[in-house]
């Protein structure tokens, strides 16, 4: 499961350069909201398999129609930079690997509602990074719209309470898990960039599943844990179309559908589309698993989506 949020302007070649298209915005909406089923999927698998099982089954089924795709899209691959090289893994050990193992951690150790609305700070992440790697300019007031979100931060992880005591009552650990995917989510949309131009989309997409599994083969080997798949047919089944679930639709499909929206939308009008993302997820999380939304996230959720609009409307109106 990538989400890959842009909340900033890049300088994009003209040929390749996003033009204004309802349809492609109602295609971002579409493939963040299938990123919001994706607890459904996952919370289930998480009873009979850990979180890097999970996420190497994921990856193995998605590699099995993407390689397929790179061997027909394989002339693009020739010739490739280090940079670019370099940018891929990172898309692939990070954004892909590493971090869906975080956000699936996360999900098993803390507040499913609060691990989704926390990767809402993912645009923050993206805009830093790209302030020092692509040299991009911060937005106005930045410092105080930081304050903001980390405020929204704080409401989303403790609500109004003050923690005090033990250090593992004040962090908590799904907090913690889903920041740090926010975090290489953000740094995979900046590496993701830099591959403009350079790959079509799918070949992209691609690379980023197949490239990950050495990575998630020897994660799950050095974790060492026994596969407790169930022993009834019945059981086994569910397993079977749940994990099978979980890669085609909030996994490959959400992605390809974003990034072919992504191609006529820009940037930080698709920010605003990926709000159907937490706002499905806790809709799923609502109906499916109980998990009712408290007051104080609600006003975290609320501050952190003003710091994400205000950001957009500077980048729309730099860009007019």
């Amino acid at each position: 499961m990538e989400n890959v949020s842009t909340g900033y302007k890049v300088q994009e070649p003209a040929s390749v350069r996003p033009a204004k298209s309802k349809s492609g915005f109602w295609l971002v909406v579409l493939g963040a909201a299938l990123w919001g089923v994706d607890p459904l999927f996952r919370i289930i698998l998480l009873r009979a398999l850990t979180s890097a099982q999970i996420v190497l089954l994921e990856h193995v089924i998605i590699a099995l129609i993407a390689i397929p795709v790179l061997w027909k899209n394989r002339g693009e691959l020739k010739g490739i930079s280090m940079k670019h090289f370099g940018a891929l893994l990172f898309i692939s050990w990070g954004g892909s690997a590493i971090a869906t193992i975080l956000f699936t951690m996360g999900l098993a150790n803390g507040n499913a509602n609060a691990v989704l609305l926390l990767q809402k700070l993912q645009p923050l992440f993206a805009i830093i990074l790209a302030r020092f790697l692509l040299k991009e300019k911060l937005p106005r007031h930045f410092s105080i719209l930081l304050l903001v979100a980390l405020a929204g931060t704080y409401f989303l992880t403790f609500g109004f309470a003050i923690p005090f005591g033990h250090w593992n009552e004040f962090v908590q650990v799904g907090s913690l898990l889903s920041l740090g995917a926010a975090a290489l989510w953000g740094g995979s949309t900046v590496m993701g960039r830099l591959m403009v131009g350079q790959m079509k989309y799918e070949t992209v997409t691609s690379l980023r599943f197949v490239l990950a599994l050495p990575l998630l083969f020897a994660v799950t080997w050095n974790e060492g844990a026994a596969w407790n798949l169930p022993s009834g047919s019945s059981e086994l089944s569910l397993v079977g179309l749940n994990l099978l679930g979980q890669a085609l639709l909030p996994g490959l499909l959400s992605i390809l559908v974003y990034y072919k929206g992504l191609t006529t939308t820009k940037a930080s009008v698709a920010t605003l589309a990926e709000l159907s993302f937490p706002m499905v997820g806790v809709l799923i999380n609502w109906i499916a698993f109980q998990q009712i939304v408290t007051v104080a996230q609600a006003i975290g959720f609320l501050l952190i989506w003003v710091v994400l609009f205000t950001i957009s409307r500077q980048n729309n109106a730099s860009a007019a």
